[in-house]
């Protein structure tokens, strides 16, 4: 796998734009990919950042959520962590959802468009 992906690095051009200069700003700015969903919440309102500082401190915090006695085996999506598994999926779920509408539906100016 390691040694495929080497040999796609060598003979596959990487998709970089141009080098960056002010005469040419794109329009719209977008940051890189995985972080176009702060991009996306902020540009509804700059208060909403702190809506992402939460979600950084909760993720931090998983390990410790689930209040359960020590696993004798492992397994997917316990019944007594109901909760933080539903938590945990529907954040991710939000992200890649706005990751999405801020790579694909966005136009200039930032304004919301179909691009067909």
């Amino acid at each position: 796998m390691c040694l495929t992906l080497l040999v796609l690095a060598v003979f596959v051009p990487a998709p970089l734009q141009e080098e960056a200069s002010l005469a040419h700003v794109p329009n719209p700015v977008k940051s890189a990919w995985f972080l176009l969903w702060i991009q996306e919440i902020v540009s509804y309102s700059k208060y909403l950042i702190n809506l992402v500082l939460i979600g950084a401190v909760c993720a931090l915090l998983l390990p410790w959520l689930p209040r359960m006695q020590p696993a004798h085996s492992a397994e997917w999506l316990p019944r007594d962590q109901r909760w933080t598994n539903f938590l945990t999926i529907a954040a991710f779920g939000v992200i890649v959802a706005l990751t999405i509408l801020a790579m694909f539906f966005r136009c200039e100016n930032w304004a919301l468009c179909i691009p067909f």
